[in-house]
């Protein structure tokens, strides 16, 4: 047969081929198809099984009782709390106590933070108990409270620093030796969601000076404020003889000021500008003027009387001003912190309310030069957070006060030092009563399930822990030793057949 007609034949034969098979596989859809229309009709006579609930987890996903972000927190047993039992018990109770009479009469929602509303329990039982031996305040706080360590993430311990409040000679009026304003809150400053007569405004979040109705810009920084941006508007509350003095009054958010008729004006935090706070002694640090291990508010007084231009210039590093207001405060009474309460000097802390409750107390242990500037004086006392400040940032950092005067400023002005820090949590946030609220496991499967499933006999196991659980007439499954991979073969790549060249011809451009 000639190629041609061979090709032909093929090609015949190969379409026929085809057409059968379409028929097969249009056969084989139709049949399908049908099968499909017939077992819907089946079914849907048939009566329709409802499907089974979605079988709840055996352990549900309950919220943590205790959860501070950025920190690390290790329980304690009160034996392992140095210095716990050296302690004024009574000393920290009463201040603990002062703070109670603030949450006890807290109505709203809890404040989302660690530890909530959870110190209302303890103030609850502190309310009835007017304790006055020192040794029963020591119970009342193992028995309301555990101790928690408590540090920033990867870091050891926190870190403390002091401050008190100023006792500073002024006048009610202007003079050639007092001419440094003590400014009120202006009545334009405003801040977003509060009330322009609100008292105490936050210390944090964005601040406007309001022009007009709607009009909002940014407040005056320290540099316009002392250069007279607000003068004359009835703002002065008192006049100081040195900036340096207002400075520090306002980085310790109160002062007392004495005037010459013997008169006393107690001044508190109420405002401020809205520009984050800058360290003075910070940048001169960085600047190698004072060394790091050296810095104290003393140094930064002294530098700052003998420089007075660039003490100028180094206070308006720090954009952060404060307005004040007067409060009806005796001597005898100390500040107010933010709780709204006289604070106890040697007992209060300033904390980071972003993260703590006011009331928590916090035992902190250590070595501070207190008795002089180079001392190792040991520290283990328990304080109470009824304070805050711009400057107190993390879980484990707090402002201790001191109270008022040259000499508790000498002492607050040189703390500078990493401590111990344990957290008194409320025993409501105990793990072990939460455990309550987890389900009951499934219980164990009938014997004869049991035997479908049968465990490892530890006798043939020939190992000590098989043989002891024996001895117990316990049945344990232990598993085998796993077997290592082998080792992949080391497979020499096989050498190709070299090609013969071929001369080609070049090709003529």
């Amino acid at each position: 047969m000639a190629p041609e007609a061979r090709i032909k034949t093929f090609l015949k034969i190969g379409a026929t081929a085809l057409c059968a098979g379409a028929v097969v596989l249009s056969s084989f859809s139709l049949g399908a198809e049908a099968a499909r229309r017939h077992h819907r009709n089946h079914h849907r006579h048939l009566p329709q099984v409802p499907a089974a609930p979605p079988r709840a987890l055996p352990y549900p996903q309950l919220s943590l009782p205790l959860e501070i972000p950025g920190a690390q927190y290790l329980p304690l047993a009160w034996a392992d709390v140095k210095g716990w039992g050296d302690d004024n018990h009574l000393a920290a109770y009463k201040t603990f106590r002062a703070s109670c009479r603030s949450i006890n009469a807290q109505n709203g929602a809890a404040e989302p933070k660690a530890l909530g509303a959870s110190l209302g329990e303890p103030c609850r039982a502190a309310k009835t108990l007017d304790l006055t031996d020192d040794a029963k305040a020591k119970t009342f706080f193992e028995e309301n409270f555990a101790p928690l360590r408590i540090s920033r993430l990867g870091e050891p311990d926190g870190f403390v620093t002091g401050y008190y409040e100023p006792v500073l000679e002024g006048s009610r009026t202007q003079t050639d030796v007092y001419n440094v304003p003590v400014y009120r809150r202006p009545s334009n400053l405003f801040v977003r969601g509060y009330k322009q007569d609100s008292i105490s405004l936050p210390n944090k979040g964005p601040v406007y000076r309001k022009i007009g109705r709607r009009k909002l810009v940014p407040y005056y920084d320290r540099g316009e404020i002392e250069d007279g941006k607000i003068a004359g508007r009835g703002l002065e509350i008192a006049w100081l003889k040195d900036p340096t003095d207002l400075l520090f009054a306002q980085i310790q958010g109160s002062a007392r000021i004495k005037f010459e008729d013997g008169s006393t004006v107690r001044l508190n935090y109420d405002a401020y500008n809205g520009y984050p706070y800058t360290a003075v002694g910070r940048i001169l640090i960085e600047r190698g003027i004072i060394p790091k291990e050296e810095m104290s508010m003393q140094k930064i007084r002294e530098w700052m009387a003998q420089n007075p231009d660039g003490a100028k210039e180094l206070r308006r590093q720090n954009r952060a001003y404060i307005f004040f207001r007067e409060v009806n405060l005796s001597d005898k009474d100390e500040a107010v912190g933010a709780q709204g309460i006289p604070l106890t000097a040697g007992r209060s802390i300033a904390v980071d309310k972003s993260l703590h409750v006011y009331g928590t107390p916090f035992f902190i242990e250590g070595e501070l030069p207190i008795e002089s500037e180079r001392a190792k004086t040991p520290f283990h006392r328990l304080m109470i957070a009824q304070d805050t400040g711009s400057a107190i940032i993390g879980p484990a950092r707090a402002d201790l006060f001191f109270g008022a005067g040259q000499e508790a400023g000498r002492i607050s002005g040189r703390l500078r030092h990493p401590m111990h820090f344990v957290m008194l949590v409320p025993k409501s946030l105990d793990p072990a009563p939460r455990a309550a609220k987890l389900p009951i496991p499934d219980p164990r499967p009938s014997e004869k399930i049991a035997k479908l499933f049968p465990q490892t006999d530890p006798a043939k196991t020939g190992t000590p822990s098989a043989a002891a659980a024996q001895g117990k007439n316990e049945t344990v499954a232990i598993a085998g030793p796993v077997p290592l991979p082998v080792p992949r073969p080391a497979i020499e790549p096989a050498s190709e057949p070299r090609r013969p060249v071929k001369n080609r011809p070049h090709r003529q451009q």
